[in-house]
């Protein structure tokens, strides 16, 4: 037999693995993610894989941009400009509720946040130290403000009533406190604390009543994706949260070297704040009690049905919550894969 037609076969597949190549490169699944606010510390968590190359190792084309609150987040991922999102919990019910004919309503895939960020922070100079203290007086806090809405079940929970409320838009909330136009806000701990120091108060005059510390176990933000992806391409989104999870987890473990990703992204933020900002975050409510007990990443179904119920009556929904609507457990890598929270500190 001639050699000249296996030489020839052979030099037909080599040209045809280097035409393959390009077009594998360029087959990588495109995701458009939304965050649920600005390109701040706990943004790290997503930026780092993104960073590191791991989307891109698992065939995903991220793209992930800021958000401007997370009832935005959820309606963009409703609405098909993203295909997933980074979204309060309750803002996911809440939109549920109240367009339960909506075609496109996103599911939350993995839990973030185990506990809700929210507060209550006043300065210690009203004379509020504790929830009890909030009794008649003047809050204030933007109207979609996570806290503002959940504030009727932390109220319940501590027999609040009298409370008048005053809203305004997001820079200005620290602001009017430290004023003196309202003795008390609502917003997330890291959050909030953090612009109160800003703007001059010392951390010792601040007083800050975490919810989860005070009877209200709400989960917090969650990775969520749109119904539309979860059921074309399910692989896309395992292949998502096991690619961030990789990110998140060097993350946690060394959350300074982080905030480079962030920086990368918003070249005039004050690095040493977001590394107190991303680290305050991953304490209260990433690696938090709640979190290590139930595990990173998952739910538990009572705590969320309960949720669901609170959320309802807080919120004043046009339909009761389906609790097993808005999650779903079978897109999440193997438990292997969850074990991303490092051991407690001594």
């Amino acid at each position: 037999m001639s050699l000249f037609p296996i030489t020839r076969r052979a030099a037909t597949l080599a040209l045809a693995g280097l035409l393959a190549t390009p077009l594998m490169a360029s087959a990588q699944t495109p995701i458009k993610f939304q965050l649920d606010w600005r390109f701040e510390g706990p943004a790290a968590l997503f930026l780092a894989s993104t960073a590191k190359g791991y989307y891109k190792a698992a065939g995903l084309d991220v793209t992930i941009d800021a958000g401007n609150g997370s009832g935005g987040t959820v309606t963009r991922v409703a609405g098909g400009a993203y295909d997933m999102g980074f979204a309060d919990m309750a803002a996911l019910m809440e939109f549920h509720a109240n367009n339960p004919d909506a075609p496109n309503k996103p599911v939350a895939v993995m839990m973030v946040y185990n506990n809700t960020p929210a507060a209550v922070l006043a300065l210690k100079k009203s004379g509020i130290s504790k929830p009890s203290d909030l009794n008649g007086r003047k809050l204030g806090a933007p109207g979609f403000d996570a806290g503002r809405k959940a504030f009727p079940i932390f109220a319940k929970a501590n027999n609040i009533t009298g409370v008048q409320w005053t809203s305004m838009d997001p820079p200005l909330r620290e602001t009017m406190l430290v004023r003196g136009d309202i003795e008390a806000i609502t917003g997330f701990s890291f959050t909030s604390l953090l612009n109160l120091e800003a703007r001059g108060v010392k951390t010792e005059d601040i007083v800050v009543m975490p919810y989860p510390a005070h009877g209200v176990k709400l989960y917090g933000n969650a990775i969520i994706a749109s119904p539309k992806l979860i059921k074309e391409n399910p692989a896309a989104v395992k292949a998502f949260l096991s690619a961030f999870l990789k990110g998140a987890k060097e993350v946690i473990a060394k959350p300074d070297d982080a905030i480079e990703y962030v920086k990368a992204r918003d070249g005039i933020i004050n690095v040493d704040l977001e590394k107190r900002r991303l680290r305050m975050a991953i304490d209260a409510v990433v690696a938090s009690p709640d979190a290590r007990a139930e595990g990173f990443g998952v739910v538990n179904p009572g705590r969320l049905a309960l949720m669901a119920s609170q959320v309802s009556d807080a919120f004043g929904t046009r339909t009761r919550i389906d609790p097993t609507a808005v999650w779903t457990d079978t897109l999440l890598p193997a438990k292997a894969e969850l074990n991303i929270l490092p051991p407690v500190r001594r």
